[in-house]
């Protein structure tokens, strides 16, 4: 453990790996729960909630980490693997102080918390010592840059404001670098107010992989609270398939004016999704496989297979169709495995490397059907062809889970196990 009396800024604290004393990772710091406490007096630390297997978060008391040290948080092992639940009494430094705006006591000003600093005492206890600020409330901090400083937490109030709008660039950067399904289960866990926030802040592109990656819930409120323009924004930066699945839990008519909203060419590959039956291939499908000509040469294939913003999914074949080449396409003549475009030289044409032996699948194909198609012939993405040999779309593995989970399969991702699961505890310590 950190000694008595040295300062840990928790911004620093953010996506650590935990240990037990076996050196085994437990999981991740997510956020610092801490309670906040009148007459000026600093709050104090009651735990960290880390992340475990399953993206369940868990709530790990102070008196159970041995040490903060090193760029890893050392833990006696013993963990009680509840789900955490937050208490109204409790506050989450990450989630609910960082861009919080409060005033500056001495001179009456407005600030921006930036980071907050706990400290252990002689006792042994943790307690929010410092607070990191920025001159100016948080909706100015990208334009302008106020003079920072670091305050005691007595010389400041307004912490505990419940109401406050926030921005969320400093929680935004405490964590960059989750990948989307992480930073989900970041805003999955905040307040509704909180998350609306964050998604403000996001770049579209962002936040439409986070919201390919949230419950439908959850995407149903946050689109809802944008403006329709930026709605419309972030639905053409979706994945076409998961934008027809979002906009059709919306009633008719708020789908219809964001579609009218959305670019044409964007629009119109969402329609057509939207025209087929929910677990139907065609319902299925996302619009935007690889295709090539039959001209087309084996280094221009895998140059496109090479492409990060494919899914593994679809860049695991290539589709032969005559032009257009964008679906719905010309003729469909087969598919090309890239596991023989890298047996193939690079000037070979994809033309003379088409397997055209598995019939692909009609629009109307069912999900059942679907399903033993993929796993009689083991792939992990199929054409989907219509009555005149056109390719309109391509079905993954991925598509057809999503389908076959329960409903609320997100929801119990993000919140952790079931509650059988749950009560399946190792080293249980009861409640704190």
């Amino acid at each position: 453990m950190a000694g008595a009396g040295t300062r840990v800024f928790i911004s620093h604290l953010s996506a650590l790996a935990v240990f037990d004393p076996n050196g085994d990772q437990v999981g991740r710091v997510r956020d610092v729960v801490v309670s906040l406490r009148i007459g000026g007096r600093p709050p104090r630390v009651l735990g960290l909630v880390v992340e475990v297997v399953g993206r369940r978060r868990i709530f790990l008391p102070m008196t159970r980490v041995t040490s903060l040290e090193s760029g890893q948080v050392l833990t006696t092992g013993v963990i009680n693997l509840r789900r955490f639940e937050q208490r109204p009494s409790e506050t989450l430094v990450l989630a609910e102080l960082l861009d919080r705006t409060v005033t500056w006591i001495k001179t009456g000003e407005e600030v921006t918390v930036l980071d907050v600093g706990m400290v252990q005492t002689r006792l042994r206890e943790w307690e929010i010592s410092k607070v990191f600020v920025q001159v100016g409330r948080a909706g100015r901090l990208r334009k302008a840059k106020g003079e920072r400083l670091t305050l005691d937490w007595q010389d400041a109030t307004g912490f505990a404001l419940p109401e406050q709008d926030q921005g969320a660039a400093n929680l935004l950067a405490t964590f960059e670098q989750l990948r989307a399904a992480d930073l989900a289960s970041v805003m999955h866990h905040l307040s509704a107010k909180r998350r609306a926030e964050v998604a403000a802040a996001l770049d579209d592109e962002r936040l439409a992989d986070v919201l390919e990656e949230l419950p439908e819930d959850d995407q149903v409120e946050i689109l809802g609270k944008l403006k329709d323009e930026r709605a419309a924004d972030i639905l053409e930066a979706m994945d076409p398939d998961d934008a027809a699945d979002l906009l059709s839990e919306l009633p008719g008519e708020e789908a219809e004016r964001l579609l009218q909203l959305m670019e044409p060419d964007e629009a119109e590959p969402v329609r057509r999704l939207l025209s087929y039956g929910e677990n139907t291939a065609g319902g299925l499908m996302t619009t935007e496989p690889i295709v090539l000509e039959p001209d087309a040469t084996v280094a221009e294939a895998l140059a496109l297979v090479r492409i990060s913003d494919h899914k593994p999914a679809l860049a695991a074949q290539v589709y032969v169709c005559r032009p257009p080449n964008e679906t719905p396409t010309g003729k469909y003549l087969g598919t090309v495995h890239f596991q023989r475009l890298l047996r193939e030289p690079p000037y070979v044409l994809v033309g003379s490397l088409v397997d055209d032996d598995l019939d692909p699948l009609p629009p109307d194909t069912p999900l059942s059907l679907i399903t033993s198609y993929l796993a009689t012939y083991n792939l992990v993405c199929a054409p989907v062809v219509d009555e005149a040999d056109h390719l309109v779309g391509a079905v993954t593995v991925d598509d057809v889970l999503d389908h076959l989970l329960p409903e609320d399969w997100r929801e119990a991702a993000l919140h952790g196990l079931g509650d059988e699961e749950r009560d399946e505890e190792r080293e249980v310590t009861g409640g704190r």
